[in-house]
């Protein structure tokens, strides 16, 4: 009986304990897969523990280059996508114009369409324009794929705001610049930071878009994982997205605590 009762009483966090855990099992494998020594070329069977992918994590040939490309198109693309989106955010929510109810549709489209459709229509763009393949048409694919996440997550802040605030502080002679910069842009901090990271997860993730637009020397890491895939990945490979994963955490920890310290602060 004090068992059903105590299950009764807390099912919600059991519920939510072990959903979290069926997520977190997979980067558990990872992790430990990380430290094993492979015998044959696949790392899919435990043979004996071993530092020594940790100690080298670039051992296995073009890792490396292919994270740093994934790091580069993924800070570029998130901070553009982010500029770009909460413009667009702000002119979407704040202000009535022509067209405004088909442009939200529109923002909408590359959330909704399948990845595959829209890869193959900006590769199809790209060669009807003769660019060539590479960085730059990797990079303006991943910013028009983050693109409408920004302009969601940004919308949905500026939607959970108050204008009243901003109607307060030009009531105090505040100018526009200075109302926005004070009020506005503190409060939309939250979507935007949101917007950003959403834009930064999904670029470093993104094979399918990537794979239809990149040249023949642009190999980001996914698609180096992808590629390896099919004659064996390196315990490398468990190496880096353990370490991206435990970075990951480390943010989400540390923005945690940012907010609860101002949030005392304020208390």
């Amino acid at each position: 009986m004090r068992v059903l009762t105590f299950v009764r009483r807390n099912l919600v966090v059991i519920a939510g304990t072990l959903a979290l855990g069926y997520l977190l099992l997979p980067n558990l494998v990872v992790l430990l897969y990380s430290f094993n020594k492979p015998v044959s070329r696949y790392n899919n069977t435990w043979q004996e523990f071993s530092t020594e992918a940790w100690s080298d994590p670039c051992g296995a040939p073009g890792i490396c280059d292919s994270v740093g490309l994934s790091l580069q198109i993924g800070l570029l693309s998130t901070l553009a996508a982010t500029a770009l989106g909460t413009l667009a955010a702000f002119a979407l929510a704040r202000h009535r114009f022509r067209g405004r109810a088909g442009v939200n549709s529109l923002i909408f489209l590359p959330m909704a369409m399948p990845e595959v459709v829209m890869a193959a229509s900006l590769g199809t763009l790209f060669l009807n324009m003769r660019i060539e393949f590479g960085f730059t048409t990797i990079l303006i694919a991943h910013i028009m794929f983050c693109l409408s996440f920004v302009v969601v997550a940004v919308k949905a802040r500026l939607a959970g705001m108050d204008p009243k605030l901003e109607e307060a502080a030009r009531d105090l002679y505040a100018g526009p610049l200075q109302a926005f910069v004070r009020v506005t842009l503190p409060l939309a901090l939250p979507g935007i930071a949101a917007g950003a990271m959403l834009s930064f997860a999904l670029s470093l993730d993104d094979v399918i878009i990537t794979q239809f637009n990149s040249g023949p020397s642009t190999i980001t890491f996914p698609m180096f994982v992808w590629g390896a895939s099919l004659k064996g990945v390196p315990v490398q490979v468990n190496v880096i997205g353990s370490a991206m994963f435990f970075i990951a955490v480390l943010l989400v920890m540390a923005g945690q605590l940012l907010g609860n310290g101002r949030a005392r602060r304020k208390s």
